[in-house]
């Protein structure tokens, strides 16, 4: 809640802080109260055969058995005894997954490795918000809104990689995926819109090279497109206003295709690698959130972005025993331009950067095994600046639903006292820095733990 001047809590109306002015609706800072119910079940069966053939079968299946939520549409403290409010039943949502892989040896030239699979993924989307006169024990009495709907999505992929010549290896894949969307529906209070069946077939191909330049040197290249279909929830969750106009989300949306490639060079320096890799991805009609300028008013929901660019550079290095016995190092520097090229429906973020993708990224992680008995860790993160719109509007990352930049450390002792036995104690954010990622992390936080082995 707000304070006002006098110190007393304020819930909803007028609340003046620092010589403003602001009006707070009823539900701006609402009770609530959530009773769910989710089931998982998942199965994964692999072969392990080392042979010319293994498999690999992987289900899983997440069901809303029940997803209730209440809340009132009146102002606290009145609420917190009953009154009017809403209830949403999500109860009927989830989704089901299903992977067939496999990977086949061939005996014949070159040392093929051919990687081949088939995969399902079904979504659903059942939400219904009503009205209830009694939002802590009543019962649904009227609509206000609901949203449905199911995507389905199977895809064939295949991959042989095939080392043709001493010094050489080629990687050659490809992925066809058939989408489709259907059922979706949106409605208000006394209306119910359909949306008819979308469907459509694309196909990701993916083409990769090395070659051993020497002993101690490595080069690769990278190539291969990927599409991202719209979620239900994009597609359809959201509402209509009075005049049946929708004013959430997007049943329209197009899949986000990029393109994506990769140079790289490693170099084996006998105790590790250090490796740089440079970078680009070509991203057309992204899917964000962001308003509509050409419309008015403006609608904020899920659009496509015509076309965002990405290009940088990481350089990675890894070692075991650097400069000393039992020393284990991990490190690696990212920098990343990645602007907003078009966006014809928001036009004021071409040319910023692209939400949470900070310039600059690097971490640093430091393991010492001073016997068989102790190993001491030692991690440290550095992220700069991000935006969390597509505008760069938030300029100040360091509050409620803003990113800011941080340099975070870590520190863990851990002492195998028997084969069975081990305890450990930690501090994360050892420096106690003031980390906001959509809301403030947690600062410095001592862990302790003792664990057994069976």
């Amino acid at each position: 809640h707000y304070l006002d001047a006098a110190g007393n809590p304020v819930y909803s109306g007028s609340v003046n802080i620092d010589g403003r002015q602001y009006t707070l609706p009823a539900t701006t800072i609402s009770l609530r109260r959530t009773n769910l119910d989710h089931v998982i079940h998942g199965l994964s069966v692999k072969s392990n055969t080392r042979g010319l053939w293994d498999w690999d079968v992987t289900a899983s299946l997440y069901d809303y058995a029940s997803d209730q939520a209440r809340s009132p549409t009146i102002a606290r403290p009145v609420a917190s005894t009953g009154g009017a409010g809403r209830i949403t039943d999500q109860e009927g949502s989830g989704w089901n997954t299903l992977a067939l892989k496999g990977i086949w040896l061939p005996h014949f030239h070159g040392g093929h490795i051919v990687d081949m699979g088939y995969q399902r993924e079904s979504y659903k989307l059942r939400t219904e918000v009503s009205n209830a006169t009694d939002w802590i024990n009543g019962g649904a009495s009227s609509r206000f809104s609901a949203f449905n709907g199911n995507t389905e999505l199977h895809s064939l992929y295949a991959q042989d990689t095939w080392g043709f010549a001493p010094a050489w290896k080629t990687t050659l894949g490809g992925r066809l995926e058939q989408w489709r969307a259907f059922g979706g529906e949106r409605a208000n209070a006394t209306t119910t819109v359909s949306y008819g069946k979308r469907e459509g077939t694309w196909f990701s191909p993916k083409a990769a090279i090395a070659f051993q330049a020497a002993p101690q040197w490595a080069l690769k290249a990278a190539l291969g497109r990927a599409v991202r279909m719209p979620t239900v929830a994009e597609l359809y969750q959201g509402t209509l206003d009075h005049n049946n106009v929708i004013t959430n989300n997007n049943p329209d949306l197009k899949p986000e295709k990029a393109w994506v490639g990769e140079l790289t060079a490693e170099r084996d320096l006998g105790n590790g690698v250090l490796r740089a890799t440079l970078f680009h991805n070509d991203a057309r009609d992204a899917l964000y959130s962001q308003p509509n300028m050409t419309v008015m008013p403006n609608v904020i929901n899920v659009q496509n972005v015509e076309h965002v660019r990405t290009t940088g550079l990481e350089l990675a290095f890894q070692a075991h025993d650097f400069g000393l016995r039992g020393l284990d190092l991990s490190s690696s520097l990212t920098y990343a331009n990645s602007k907003t090229v078009k966006n014809d429906n928001f036009p004021d973020s071409v040319g910023k950067w692209q939400p949470l993708v900070p310039q600059w990224r690097t971490n640093l992680l430091a393991a010492y095994r001073a016997n068989a008995q102790w190993t001491t860790t030692f991690g440290a993160r550095y992220s700069g600046k991000q935006y969390r719109t597509l505008d760069n509007s938030d300029i100040n990352g360091a509050t409620l639903g803003g990113t800011n930049s941080f340099f975070l450390t870590d520190l863990r002792v851990r002492w195998q006292a028997t084969r069975q036995w081990s305890a450990a104690l930690g501090i994360d954010n050892l420096n106690n820095a003031r980390v906001w990622a959509g809301h403030s992390s947690a600062q410095r936080t001592v862990v302790a733990e003792l664990k057994f082995d069976l």
